[in-house]
């Protein structure tokens, strides 16, 4: 129920019956906590304090992570008071914002939407048709709810599978050698004289030894007396 504004009666059990609609076509793919009439049973911390919105959205997990807020207006309601109030804070909170209000408001409100600033994730019109009342999307923010995607808990990460034995690596091939370049040429450096080698020096003939000189035997004469030449014996024929 708005803080501001005192619905007529019969607004305020329009503004009942949208609330038990709503909660009974979301309950499927959420848990549905209503605010209805002077009931403040489901709260969100805005700021400092705390709101309390028509509609609170949250997972089925046992978390219980908030996933929307929706605020149902009347004719009445559709105003620049209430735009400050309570559309502005709710569109701060990090969860998709839907705004429902009476088709024949819907221009006014997106006029409000713009001139307050309002984060407004999706902008529904309702209206009746004789027993029925039948809901229509009239604006979705798709920058807005890619971001509100973003910001869901991240799911718990899967437990690691046993890593696998490393295969054993294949022997590296010995690379192969680059083929030589072809040597250059060297230039010709003259040939340096070799300097002469040195003979060694003539060794000293050595002396032979001295023979002991032979004492020749003299020839014994007598003095006086010539030698006689020996006679040749001359053998007998």
């Amino acid at each position: 129920m708005s803080p501001i504004l005192v619905r007529p009666v019969r607004e305020q059990l329009e503004h009942d019956r949208i609330i038990r609609l709503l909660q009974a076509k979301l309950k499927r793919k959420h848990e549905v906590a209503v605010n209805v009439g002077d009931e403040q049973t489901a709260g969100v911390k805005v700021g400092p304090g705390q709101m309390f919105p028509d509609l609170v959205l949250t997972s089925q997990d046992k978390g219980h992570r908030l996933e929307g807020l929706i605020e149902v207006e009347t004719g009445e309601s559709v105003n620049h008071l209430e735009a400050m109030a309570q559309w502005a804070h709710f569109g701060r909170v990090r969860a998709p914002f839907h705004l429902y209000v009476p088709a024949t408001a819907v221009d006014i409100a997106r006029r409000l939407v713009t001139e307050n600033a309002v984060v407004v994730s999706e902008l529904w019109s309702y209206h009746a048709m004789g027993d029925q009342t039948r809901f229509t999307l009239v604006h979705r923010n798709t920058k807005d709810t890619k971001e509100a995607k973003d910001t869901k808990e991240p799911k718990e990460p899967k437990e690691p599978k046993e890593p696998k034995e490393p295969k054993e690596p294949k022997e590296a091939k010995e690379p192969k050698e680059p083929a030589a370049k072809a040597a250059k040429p060297a230039a010709a450096k003259p040939a340096a004289a070799k300097p002469a080698a040195a003979k060694p020096a003539a060794k000293a003939p050595s002396k032979a030894p001295a023979r002991a000189p032979v004492k020749a035997k003299a020839a014994k004469t007598k003095p006086g007396k010539s030698a006689k030449p020996a006679k040749k014996k001359l053998k007998g024929r």
